[in-house]
């Protein structure tokens, strides 16, 4: 009998456990905000004096006919080489990575005109 009522116990604690990390869970999903991206030249001024953390989500939104949006590392950021991940639908959400996301437009010589921006996510 004794056996029975310390299972009950521990059943009771894990579950408890389980909800505690999954309120945790949901609150981070919560904290995530959405950021609509002024994707046009000179973008890299559209970052300063916000703040960002890793999970946030970036709204490009622009023609996709004159634009896109290739997510590059630090070397193809200030290369303005395309090598990365290419979005071109217009209307692209892209999640932020911890520590510094790098993006640029890669049609008609844009980035090298300022058409890129470098966030940082804490």
């Amino acid at each position: 009998m004794a056996q029975g009522r310390g299972s009950a116990a521990r059943g009771l604690a894990l579950g408890g456990l389980l909800a505690v990390c999954l309120l945790l869970g949901a609150a981070n999903i919560a904290a995530a905000a959405t950021h609509s991206v002024d994707w046009s030249f000179n973008a890299d001024g559209w970052s300063r004096g916000k703040n960002f953390r890793a999970g946030d989500v970036l709204e490009f939104r622009y023609d996709l006919s004159l634009h896109n949006v290739v997510a590059v590392d630090a070397g193809s950021y200030y290369d303005c080489r395309p090598s990365g991940t290419w979005y071109s639908s217009g209307n692209d959400r892209i999640t932020l990575r911890p520590g510094t996301n790098y993006f640029i437009c890669s049609l008609n010589g844009h980035c090298g005109m300022g058409m890129k921006m470098a966030v940082n996510a804490s």
